[in-house]
């Protein structure tokens, strides 16, 4: 299975964007082969920037995408990740960070869990903190 990022559906989305081809190829070869997916984090972030949220789903799936719920198991992933993250951005900056983690975290601590390739084209930071998520980036 291939977790899709938030920013693989929205350049697959915006004919302009420079990542364009390279995200309507990963999701068509996800669907095709062992699976695309989104969990709900994702769906969430989509349908704040949709005219109508209640079509995004229904959009989504008709890509051949499964839209997942995150599993309780990838809490544990996620909040270590995020205490890390928000534990050097004091130290790096002074300045500090909310204390509900990131959608990213959760994004990546799904794939985590699951060992699921992750499909982003923001790398940092899934590098920085799920340094074993397999990654597929433009």
């Amino acid at each position: 299975m291939t977790l899709l990022d938030t920013n693989v559906l929205i350049y697959a989305s915006a004919r302009g964007s420079r990542h364009h081809d390279w995200a309507r190829r990963i999701i068509a070869e996800a669907a095709s082969t062992e699976g695309a997916s989104i969990n709900a984090v994702c769906l969430a972030e989509i349908c704040v920037g949709e005219a109508d949220p209640a079509t995004a789903a229904d959009r989504i799936r008709g890509w051949g995408i499964e839209i997942l719920d995150v599993p309780a198991a990838a809490a544990d992933a996620c909040a270590a990740a995020y205490r890390r993250y928000r534990e050097g951005r004091m130290r790096q900056s002074g300045k500090d960070s909310p204390r509900t983690p990131l959608p990213d975290f959760f994004i990546g601590a799904h794939a985590q869990i699951m060992g699921w390739t992750l499909a982003t084209a923001d790398t940092s930071r899934i590098r920085t903190y799920f340094p074993n998520v397999r990654l597929a980036a433009p």
